[in-house]
């Protein structure tokens, strides 16, 4: 890597972009301002012969970069240095650590940065004003603004003058600061990661396949357990189900904006007991157009059926949410959802 070393950085962006080639090269420009992109382009047009190593040094910088800061995200620096040794060596490592010192420097609580406001409260409503100060003054601005206004007003007042006259704080106190809430971020994600599938998943799930794999899936399950395969059956909802509601929820359906096209492509695939049902409630013109819709559309595909049905049966959901429909299924039990 020595050659790349006595390049500047801008003389290696220059480098790298035309190594990438224009399209590339086009795509990264989208996310640097217009001084910037000013600038390396004057560098490239300055640019002489690139000799294939001084190419190769830098693609290989720039790589291990994307490297270490992947590794960092991941769990800090320590944990980037110990992966690297793992993988090049402690030699190699120790070269590329050393070199990219620069770029390996992130802001303390660095590796909370991606993660949801209403979480970060979660993790530090019950700490002291101080630490919540000195977390809050490392965070951006916008994401602070959004903690702060989530905390007490007795909270939000006191927070705000510890930020305004924070001076230093030890790197040791801030550093056991970051470990205790990363443990907490740890333990809550651990948590969740135990808590995710179950019929309610599944039900999720099954919802968003198309009707030959929901069909494939559940009579195998049938078939391995009886048991399992009725209680997700309970809890989902596909276009023949129309059958189980009332009336009133059927012209509450189709009072809403459905295509006259989608419908009789809907009804096309369905059972005789699915269309009089709804043909039943729909006012007799409407059900003579659809009706001649489907007699001379004739034959439609099974994935045309299926994607047709399946966006009734999006709006079907979308009104149990809202509570305007009720589902009743088997056994007695009903789902507002």
């Amino acid at each position: 890597m020595g050659v790349e070393l006595e390049l500047l950085g801008r003389e290696k962006a220059a480098i790298l972009l035309v190594a990438l080639g224009p399209e590339k090269a086009a795509e990264i420009f989208k996310y640097l301002k217009e001084d910037e992109i000013e600038l390396l382009t004057l560098e490239i047009s300055n640019l002489s012969t690139i000799l294939p190593e001084t190419k190769e040094a830098v693609i290989e910088e720039f790589y291990n970069i994307c490297i270490a800061q992947e590794f960092i995200t991941e769990g800090g620096i320590g944990y980037a240095k110990s992966i690297l040794e793992k993988a090049l060596g402690e030699s190699k490592a120790f070269e590329i650590i050393g070199s990219l010192t620069a770029q390996l420097q992130v802001r303390p609580f660095d590796f909370i940065r991606n993660t949801d406001g209403r979480q970060i409260i979660n993790f530090i409503q019950g700490e002291h004003n101080q630490t919540i100060a000195l977390i809050l003054s490392y965070l951006e601005p916008e994401k602070a603004g959004e903690i702060l206004s989530s905390l007490s007003m007795e909270k939000q007042a006191d927070i705000t003058k510890r930020i305004a006259i924070m001076d230093s704080t030890s790197p040791d106190i801030i550093k056991e600061i970051e470990i205790i809430l990363e443990k907490k971020i740890s333990a809550l994600t651990t948590e969740k990661i135990a808590n995710v599938g179950g019929i309610d998943s599944v039900v999720e799930i099954l919802n968003t396949v198309n009707r030959t794999t929901e069909k494939n899936i559940m009579e195998t399950l049938e078939e391995d357990d009886t048991e399992l395969s009725d209680q997700i059956r309970k809890k989902m909802f596909v276009f023949e189900d129309i059958l189980s509601l009332d009336n009133r929820a059927v012209q509450t359906i189709f009072r809403q904006d459905i295509d006259n096209k989608e419908l009789a492509i809907a009804l096309k695939g369905s059972s005789t007991d699915v269309q009089e049902l709804i043909f039943g409630n729909l006012s007799k013109r409407l059900g003579s157009m659809i009706r001649e819709d489907m007699e001379f559309m004739g034959p439609v595909r099974k994935t045309d059926v299926e994607e047709a049905q399946q966006k009734i049966v999006s709006i079907i959901r979308r009104l149990q949410e809202t509570g305007e429909i009720i589902v009743s299924r088997g056994g007695g039990d009903e789902l507002i959802v």
